[in-house]
C-alpha cells in the first residue's frame, strides 16, 4: 500500500508530510493509535532562514483538538540557504482511528525579519486491517 503525501509551497518553503500509523505501538482496545510522520522542508525560495519555531494542530476524529507550540523542530532550529532540506520524523497519539494534523513553521531569516511558512493539512487514518471489529 502506498502511503499519502502531502506538499504545501509557502514562503519559498515547500513542506512536505507523509504520515503512517503505527500498528504496532498502537492499541485499538485502549484507544492508542499510533501515527509517525516524516517532514521534508525544502528552501526554493532566494532567502537564507532559521526555523524557530512551529505551531501543529492535532485533531481526533473523537472531537478533540490539540495545539502544540514549541522551539524548532525536533530539538533543532534549523538554518536553510537556498536550496538547503531538512529532513525529520515525529509522532503522535490519537484515541481514534482517524484525525488530521496542519501548522505552521515560524521563519528568522538573516535581516532579522519573520515569516510564517503553512504545513499543509494531512489525515491521520489507520489502515482497516490493522483495527479490531472491537473499535
Amino acid at each position: 500500500m502506498r502511503r499519502p503525501f502531502y506538499y504545501r509551497l509557502s514562503e519559498g518553503m515547500r513542506i512536505s508530510v507523509r504520515p503512517q500509523y503505527l500498528p504496532g505501538h498502537s492499541f485499538p482496545p485502549l484507544q492508542r493509535f499510533v501515527f509517525a510522520y516524516e517532514v521534508r522542508i525544502e528552501n526554493i525560495g532566494r532567502r537564507t532562514a532559521q526555523l524557530m519555531s512551529r505551531r501543529w494542530t492535532i485533531y481526533d476524529s473523537i472531537g478533540e483538538e490539540l495545539e502544540v507550540v514549541g522551539d524548532g523542530v525536533v530539538g533543532l532550529q534549523p538554518i536553510l540557504h537556498h536550496g538547503d532540506v531538512h529532513e525529520y520524523q515525529s509522532f503522535c497519539v490519537l484515541k481514534s482511528s482517524r484525525g488530521w494534523m496542519e501548522g505552521e513553521y515560524y521563519f528568522r531569516t538573516l535581516e532579522n525579519t519573520f515569516f510564517t511558512a503553512i504545513i499543509p493539512r494531512f489525515d491521520l487514518v489507520a489502515d482497516p486491517e490493522w483495527i479490531s471489529d472491537e473499535e
